[in-house]
């Protein structure tokens, strides 16, 4: 314990506290600007269990702000080089690394059984995913983007707090939204987020101080100024994710009456589907109420707009159900039937 004395020595943290790390199993996606000082943190405060995602090789043009990385790392795979260094700087920390971008196809098998993500992607449609993995498993997702000299903080999913999605609606472009390699970045800028979100993880994780769950902090580096906003869950959550090939349309979903139809979505999410056929069962709660399912019984998942059941059905079906469903376009496809219908 010699190595995390000065640590133990916070009587808010103490010997309880850091075997409270010791036993953590974190996800970092993303080991670029943002990923580095997170994973360097994490690693030196003694957090068990490092999973590092990236699909990215290292570039000259990461030097001046991912500080992990040397000139001849150049064409590297990140998370091998990264995992590599921090492994020499505490070998006590176990860490993993997935030399692939996070995506739906493995996001679930990524997860697996880490307690809290932290979002050090710059791709927005990934973050979009985050997030929705995020709720679907109901752990913490700890979010931080940088643009030019500003940056902003957030932790979402928290004790099922206010989700990525309820501060930032999916844009219809996502392409259209500029990242460090086209705005550029000041190199310090990163390395001040990541650390602070590395700290949001450590609150998390020793259950102290207050953790930014329905706050929203903005940094600007230019004058060092902070202003922090708040916001709350909100009802309509959109998304432009595309259904999968195994959805039914609106015009066959009653005749699947005889099949177990789970509504996932939030008690406060409108219009309800109040058919005594339906279960309502809030997505972060799916996983525990199909422990006791046969898995070869006919699901069909219902959302408000078949993006969160599409993710579900990958997740079930990685679970070992055979066959699984979900209704195109949500609740809102039998709205539309029934105005057509009028």
């Amino acid at each position: 314990m010699k190595r995390y004395e000065r640590q133990i020595a916070l009587p808010e943290i103490g010997i309880s506290g850091q075997q409270k790390l010791a036993k953590a199993k974190v996800l970092i996606i993303g080991a670029g600007g943002l990923g580095c000082p997170v994973l360097q943190n994490l690693a030196a405060a003694g957090v068990g269990k490092i999973g590092l995602v990236d699909g990215d090789v290292v570039e000259e043009t990461n030097l001046h702000r991912q500080f992990l990385f040397t000139p001849s790392d150049c064409g590297n795979k990140k998370v091998a080089v990264a995992t590599e260094v921090v492994s020499k700087q505490n070998p006590e920390v176990e860490l993993i690394s997935y030399p692939d971008y996070f995506t739906k196809q493995n996001c679930f098998d990524v997860v697996s059984d880490f307690q809290i993500i932290v979002d050090c992607t710059d791709n927005i449609a990934t973050r979009y995913l985050i997030n929705d993995v995020a709720v679907a498993k109901g752990i913490p997702m700890v979010y931080a983007s940088i643009h030019k000299f500003e940056g902003q903080l957030s932790v979402f999913n928290y004790k099922n707090g206010p989700t990525y999605r309820c501060l930032f609606p999916e844009n219809e472009r996502l392409d259209a939204i500029p990242n460090c390699n086209d705005s550029g970045v000041l190199g310090v800028l990163p390395n001040v987020l990541g650390a602070m979100q590395a700290n949001e993880v450590l609150k998390i994780i020793l259950k102290i101080g207050e953790v930014l769950n329905e706050k929203l902090v903005l940094y600007n580096g230019l004058d060092n100024s902070f202003q922090t906003i708040t916001f709350q869950k909100v009802n309509n959550i959109t998304s432009e994710i595309k259904t999968g090939d195994r959805s039914i349309p609106s015009i066959d979903f009653f005749v699947n009456q005889n099949s177990l139809i789970i509504d996932i979505r939030e008690d406060y999410e409108e219009p309800k589907l109040d058919l005594e056929f339906v279960k309502n069962v809030p997505l972060s709660a799916l996983d525990n109420f199909v422990n006791d399912v046969d898995k070869n019984h006919k699901i069909i998942l219902v959302c408000q707009h078949g993006n969160r059941s599409d993710l579900a059905v990958d997740y079930l079906m990685k679970k070992g159900f055979m066959n699984v469903f979900h209704l195109q376009n949500g609740i809102e496809s039998l709205e539309q039937m029934s105005n057509d219908n009028r």
